[in-house]
């Protein structure tokens, strides 16, 4: 009977140590979203979840909208730096809410290391194809001149001031010199609402959310905001033909909090970069307007760097402001 309950004690501490051993090793990554559910961040987010199981094992998405993303991204940069819990980084983020809040809870220059970026959707310069019927506008050089010829009586919406929508704006009517009244809407949905009622002329808007539209004929197209032509909207040109090095597009990536130990950080960008390489990844982001990125770790917060100079004359220039 000693012999037994000794042999049955060291199988019970044997168990008890490896317990936790286990439970690490099986704890699922958390990838936060700092948006609702239900858009392109998510999707592809749950798309890469999906395409990285053999590889990192459970990946589960938590969405964590609020404050313009800001809520979300701020439990990312206070999370555990063990490589369990990753999120999102989104032009708005990362390169425009820096600049735009007066107060952050995060710096997001130094409170993150990239991972990789996932995807860059191009931005659409849209009208309302009733409007642009009436008004006989079919090209860029169209729209500009009868802002010209009509000061004050253009009109554009966005997702609120200091939106990326407004911004781009903003910067289409400095590079043309022309002029058209902003009018911000709660959120990018509403906007987009109101240009298909005719309520505001043209938006700059994701191809991503403005595609539907633009192959019903509800909206025209007159030009993609890429540096390039995308090969999502032939035909369509590219304002940079217009405006010389004109390039804003829409973008987001994956983040961990700084401090996360170099070699998790190049296994989950490995990772996830190879994800994005994968044929059915590309097949299904394309399905959502959304061109996959792969990129190493450096690469994206070089990138991410980059993105904030530019955006921050064009936050001041606009005067928009969010306490």
């Amino acid at each position: 009977m000693n012999r037994r309950n000794l042999l049955l004690s060291s199988v019970a501490l044997a168990a008890a140590l490896a317990s936790p051993l286990a439970q690490a090793v099986e704890q699922p990554i958390r990838l936060i979203v700092p948006f609702a559910p239900g858009g392109p961040l998510d999707v592809t987010s749950r798309v890469l979840a999906e395409r990285v199981r053999d590889t990192l094992g459970t990946v589960i998405v938590e969405n964590k909208a609020g404050a313009g993303g800001n809520i979300g991204v701020d439990a990312i940069a206070k999370a555990a730096p063990d490589g369990k819990t990753i999120g999102l980084a989104t032009v708005a983020t990362h390169a425009v809410n820096p600049w735009l809040y007066k107060k952050l809870p995060f710096d997001a220059g130094k409170d993150f290391v990239g991972l990789t970026q996932m995807v860059r959707v191009p931005n659409v310069l849209v009208i309302n194809a009733d409007r642009a019927k009436e008004l006989k506008i079919n090209s860029v050089a169209d729209l500009v001149a009868y802002g010209k010829a009509n000061p004050g009586k253009l009109s554009y919406g966005s997702g609120g001031n200091g939106s990326a929508g407004h911004l781009a704006g903003e910067m289409f009517k400095q590079g043309m010199q022309f002029t058209a009244v902003h009018i911000p809407y709660r959120g990018a949905s509403p906007a987009q609402l109101a240009l298909l009622a005719g309520e505001v002329d043209f938006n700059i808007d994701n191809l991503a959310a403005a595609s539907a539209n633009i192959k019903s004929g509800k909206l025209k197209a007159l030009a993609v905001t890429s540096l390039d032509e995308s090969s999502l909207l032939p035909g369509v040109p590219a304002l940079s033909k217009q405006i010389k090095g004109f390039a804003i597009d829409t973008w987001w990536g994956l983040v961990a909090p700084a401090g996360t130990p170099a070699d998790v950080v190049d296994k989950l960008s490995k990772a996830f970069a190879d994800a994005l390489k994968d044929p059915e990844t590309q097949k299904r982001f394309a399905t959502l307007m959304a061109e996959p990125v792969p990129t190493t770790s450096k690469q994206f917060d070089d990138f991410m760097a980059a993105e904030r100079a530019k955006y921050g004359p064009v936050v001041k220039a606009s005067g928009a402001s969010v306490d």
